[in-house]
């Protein structure tokens, strides 16, 4: 899917550069983002780097359809070893993350990576209460495999192995209150990942697979629901509701915000055609919500 992210060069310059002759200054769309460092000793030239944070803005901008702040801000800060790790957002003051990269990072670690992306859908949706914030990692979770996989950066196989083997971290636990009271990591993470997904499937479903999460969460994102805005949750649900026809996501809030709710994985799995192969997984195209399942990782036309 062609995204329009672009890098301003300027005119005339070598199709050879050096780092220093880099900008920090990136174009996505209509919008721009300000790379920064705080060390420039990394064994990658810093073409891959900018080449990295383009290609996540590129996945980012799949999906919501366009990026999703006007204006963002990354640092990139050193660390020993080689790997991407600890990426942190903030909406204030303006739309900014902070990722580690270690300084003998490979470019297969950055074609690999998925925090970056990760941290930039967290632009995408309102800062919410404290309480709610399962919601925000649950749909950087959820999406950022989906929106890389948009791009052609992952295959459907990888999507749904990765959720198959990583779901049932979200699944509650003995002694669980439901998402606004249960904390842990993976009531955060994975419990947030879960109820994207299942808002995602009963979406389809009232829909005839006509519209998705996807357009409930772009819908959010063009009414002002950006980092860098304080809304109540609710707020954000009956928007993303609004612009699907249903009340879909706050039903499902109101199912799991105050009490367990346990979910068959497993059957879920079977009904998308996702069957575990090994250490992979097979799609079966037969199945009964396959047709679900493939428009998830399709996306949509910006």
């Amino acid at each position: 899917m062609e995204s329009g992210v672009g890098v301003a060069f300027g005119q005339g310059m070598s199709t050879v550069l050096r780092a220093a002759d880099l900008p920090s200054h990136l174009e996505v769309g209509e919008a721009s983002i300000d790379v920064s460092f705080d060390s420039g000793q990394f064994d990658i030239d810093r073409a891959a780097l900018f080449d990295w944070v383009m290609q996540s803005a590129r996945a980012t901008t799949a999906y919501f359809g366009r990026f999703p702040v006007t204006h963002a801000r990354v640092r990139l800060l050193q660390s020993p070893g080689a790997r991407v790790s600890n990426g942190v957002s903030f909406g204030e003051p303006g739309a900014r993350c902070r990722i580690t990269v270690g300084q003998h990072v490979t470019q297969a670690d950055l074609d690999d990576d998925w925090v970056l992306t990760h941290e930039m859908i967290h632009f995408g949706f309102p800062s919410v209460e404290q309480r709610h914030h399962w919601i925000e990692e649950g749909i950087a979770t959820y999406v950022e495999p989906i929106a890389r996989a948009q791009v052609g950066r992952l295959t459907a196989e990888r999507v749904w192995r990765e959720m198959v083997d990583r779901m049932p971290q979200g699944l509650p636990a003995p002694g669980d209150q439901g998402l606004d009271n249960t904390h842990t990591w993976g009531r955060t993470y994975w419990g947030g990942a879960i109820f994207c997904l299942l808002a995602d499937i009963e979406i389809r479903k009232q829909t005839g697979n006509a519209k998705g999460l996807q357009d409930a969460l772009r819908a959010v994102n063009r009414a002002g629901g950006t980092i860098e805005a304080d809304w109540i949750l609710e707020r954000a649900l009956e928007i993303g509701d609004k612009a699907t026809g249903g009340a879909t996501l706050m039903d499902l809030y109101g199912q799991m915000a105050s009490k367990p709710v346990s979910v068959d994985l497993p059957h879920l799995w079977a009904q998308l055609g996702v069957r575990p192969n090994g250490q992979g997984v097979a799609l079966d195209d037969q199945a009964p919500r396959a047709a679900i399942r493939s428009a998830i990782c399709r996306g949509r036309d910006r």
